[in-house]
């Protein structure tokens, strides 16, 4: 790709004065374009790929090759054909080599048989996926490539938990569009009541400096209202990795990071994970953030988080589609 191999073009290039001739074809002078396209060796093997693959291939530069790539195949599939152009370009370079030194012709019923187990050994030991394609199925089982298919999703059920008695647990959540950031989060008890929710505009941020604004005010209002066992729980992972590293927090948060901590010692807290479908009354609170000016605080139910509220209240689950 970066014209490097020492063909006899090259090589006078580079100084080297020789007779010239592709080794393969005794046809015309040796060039990289010549050796890899136009030589009736690699135009076979050319030819031999386009049947496979249903097109006409037309090559202008080495540069094209790569756009054979390009056409929507699936991942398994993308994989044998760069898998196949890379030993093809491999199989020219080998065969003009052994031709040239060792005065060994490859044929090319070999040279296919060589390049079609290569590709299916890369076929077959990648874990990337095929896809329903007919048309892609029917280059995988040309090389007796073992098909892929797409994992079946896997449904998971989401049922939010509350606290042990004695404990409160707060879920907190942020949001972040181009213009602002906010967070939100929800104070319930035992018997998942609601206990307080607020929300707050934390004016332009990540969405990650909004949901750590959200555990701050979360650690802020427990201490303020003497709720020294606390749950925080939250559907962000690196959330939780921050109360663990305090090198995860930018430092516009630092100085009120600190404090939060110096109010935890006199508290019990536990901080955990929860999927997003078990963390929509936060989520919802840090909506409505966003077209707040201060900190808010309701100690009644506000209208807008009243359905996931007594979902949750009533135990009732939410599912998350993964595919793996």
């Amino acid at each position: 790709m970066h014209d490097k191999l020492p063909t006899d073009e090259n090589l006078k290039i580079r100084g080297c004065s020789l007779p010239s001739i592709c080794s393969l074809c005794s046809a015309c002078e040796e060039s990289s374009f010549h050796l890899f396209f136009e030589c009736s060796f690699a135009f076979y093997l050319w030819c031999w790929l386009a049947s496979i693959l249903n097109l006409t291939l037309q090559f202008q530069s080495i540069e094209d090759l790569w756009k054979l790539c390009d056409r929507g195949w699936n991942a398994q599939c993308k994989l044998v054909i760069k898998a196949t152009i890379v030993n093809i370009i491999n199989m020219i370079w080998l065969a003009r080599n052994n031709m040239r030194f060792n005065n060994i012709k490859t044929s090319r019923h070999s040279a296919i048989a060589l390049i079609s187990s290569n590709a299916a050994l890369s076929g077959n030991k990648t874990k990337l996926l095929a896809s329903g394609s007919i048309r892609d199925f029917s280059i995988l089982k040309y090389f007796n490539i073992n098909i892929h298919p797409p994992k079946a999703p896997q449904i998971k059920e989401v049922i939010w938990c509350p606290p042990s008695h004695g404990w409160i647990k707060c879920n907190t959540d942020g949001a972040a569009t181009l213009v602002t950031s906010s967070c939100g989060g929800i104070f319930r008890n035992y018997l998942a009541d609601l206990v307080c929710c607020f929300a707050q505009n934390t004016s332009q941020g990540s969405a990650f400096y909004a949901e750590l604004c959200g555990a701050m005010s979360a650690i802020e209002i427990a201490h303020r209202f003497h709720w020294h066992q606390l749950w925080i729980e939250t559907d962000s992972s690196l959330m939780v990795k921050a109360f663990k590293n305090d090198a995860l927090i930018p430092w516009k948060l630092r100085n009120r990071w600190s404090n939060c901590n110096c109010l935890l010692r006199n508290m019990n807290v536990i901080v955990s994970h929860v999927f997003r479908e078990g963390n929509t009354c936060a989520d919802n609170l840090a909506r409505i953030g966003l077209n707040l000016e201060n900190l808010t605080i309701w100690f009644d139910l506000p209208t807008e988080i009243r359905d996931s509220f007594f979902r949750n209240k009533i135990g009732l689950p939410n599912y998350r589609f993964t595919n793996w």
